[in-house]
């Protein structure tokens, strides 16, 4: 079934205080929550289009859709098959990611504010569009150690998904994530600019990942 996330501005039962700056997107301003459940859009400010969404990638069998325009998200089961939500941007499964007929440009910036302070914007031919894929999306890995790893076929954005690099060649697998600032271009013009801030919650469970974001007027 699919799953509607905490709504806007509330995180523990707390409202939180929005600034027009979107001070969130710096770096270090603001606690990551300790709490897994505690997921979803949690800082918003809707005048200037940008906040920070707080969701959980954990499981394989499902994707995390994102609505940044209304502030949503859903979680979806791929093995049961559960209908998408009507409107999204980009879908994250684990650390994958795709786009909904969309395409992603990584910069050079590692802080968002900077990037749109700069005044610049990737070129057509850097941004990445979606491609099909039939052996990406693993939905079970029970049988990793025997060579048996079950997928599903989706579409995947392997720019975005740059994101965040697991080197599976040994054990434990190394984690590094990337810094930089990414440009969703969405399928009806909008830019976006999003960038992982973590990949885990409060206690170092991998798969709770923290994402920033703001739509760039030109």
């Amino acid at each position: 079934m699919s799953t509607r996330f905490l709504k806007p501005f509330v995180v523990a039962g707390t409202a939180l205080v929005l600034f027009p700056s979107c001070e969130g997107l710096l770096s270090g301003t603001y606690d990551i929550p300790e709490a897994s459940s505690d997921y979803g859009f949690i800082r918003t400010e809707t005048l200037v289009d940008c906040g920070t969404v707080y969701i959980n990638s954990s499981q394989y069998t499902h994707w995390v859709y994102l609505d940044f325009k209304n502030a949503e998200a859903d979680s979806v089961n791929i093995v049961s098959g559960d209908p998408l939500p009507e409107t999204w941007d980009i879908a994250v499964h684990r650390y994958d990611t795709k786009t909904n007929g969309g395409s992603v440009a990584m910069t050079s910036y590692t802080d968002i504010e900077a990037f749109e302070d700069s005044g610049t914007m990737p070129s057509d031919g850097d941004f990445v569009a979606d491609v099909w894929t039939e052996d990406v999306i693993a939905t079970d890995m029970s049988g990793m150690m025997q060579g048996n790893i079950e997928y599903a076929e989706d579409w995947y954005n392997a720019e975005l998904s740059k994101w965040l690099d697991v080197d599976t060649s040994t054990m434990p697998p190394i984690y590094t994530k990337s810094d930089n600032v990414f440009v969703l271009r969405t399928s009806d013009g909008r830019k976006i600019a999003i960038r992982l801030e973590n990949y885990m919650d409060g206690s170092g469970t991998k798969g709770y990942m923290t994402i920033q974001y703001k739509t760039i007027a030109e």
